[in-house]
């Protein structure tokens, strides 16, 4: 009985505040915990279907005080139907080989990641990691993950998405790709292919980490759906009274889809 005391107890710890990268002016603080133990998976599942995203063996959500812009969001990949402009991704994209792979960091996609991170976020933290940091990334991982890997037909790899595998859908970690095509528009490729593997693998989302009304970086993720927003109240979609009420500041929970409580003792040190 004591040791399945501990075993439910988590702990959750708060950051310092940081500078947003997201919105100026405004300050960014997180909530976490370790994924460890026998109940990693499930709690994993859990933490997602409440808001959180993965980081190696951690998972986050934002606490940010006085700020609620981020928003979890996630593709109902059963109900999704190609619009014009992904037909047409999907054609220009149409030698595209993908291979989910075990994750496995290799030296051909951290000069990838490199290439992506220089081009197009050189000012990042993420553009100083070295490869033992990019294999941290990949491979640190507690719950059932996958690298996906893209490449055209001379065999060249040209776009990366690093994916956790739920219960109830796919979740996008992390993805990159070769910035000299940008043609390709293979960020949106590697959304469309998630969503058709989770509709092949039977599974009802993909999910795509946060979105912010105000981010325009992050305007990309409403081009897929039907999209759903993770609020106080729930999942629902993007478009509902309730969930714009919410983002524009309001507290309806009207039109909301409620998930189940987690079921774990919760010890916080905020």
């Amino acid at each position: 009985m004591k040791h399945d005391l501990i075993f439910n107890t988590r702990f959750f710890f708060s950051t310092a505040p940081l500078p947003c990268p997201y919105l100026p002016d405004r300050m960014e603080r997180r909530v976490v915990t370790e994924l460890i133990g026998r109940d990693t998976l499930e709690m994993h599942e859990q933490l997602s279907l409440a808001g959180f995203r993965r980081s190696h063996g951690i998972a986050y959500a934002p606490a940010c005080a006085g700020c609620n812009a981020c928003k979890a969001v996630r593709v109902l990949a059963n109900e999704f139907k190609c619009g014009r402009a992904h037909r047409r991704v999907r054609r220009r994209n149409a030698d595209i080989i993908a291979q989910p792979l075990a994750p496995f960091a290799t030296e051909e996609q951290f000069q990838l990641f490199a290439a992506y991170q220089r081009a197009r976020h050189s000012d990042g933290e993420m553009s100083k990691m070295d490869f033992f940091e990019y294999q941290g990334l990949v491979q640190d991982t507690p719950v059932e993950t996958e690298v996906v890997e893209f490449r055209d037909l001379s065999g060249d790899l040209i776009a990366v998405c690093l994916t956790d595998r739920m219960i109830n859908g796919l979740s996008a970690v992390y993805s990159f790709f070769d910035p000299k095509l940008d043609r390709r528009s293979l960020g949106t490729y590697m959304i469309l292919w998630l969503i058709e593997e989770a509709q092949r693998r039977s599974m009802a989302y993909v999910y795509l980490g946060f979105w912010i009304a105000e981010c325009a970086k992050m305007a990309y993720k409403l081009k897929f759906s039907p999209l759903e927003v993770r609020t106080s109240g729930g999942w629902g979609v993007l478009g509902g009274k309730a969930i714009e009420r919410e983002i524009l500041g309001g507290t309806s929970s009207r039109d909301y889809t409620p998930e189940a409580p987690i079921n774990l003792t919760f010890s916080e040190i905020l």
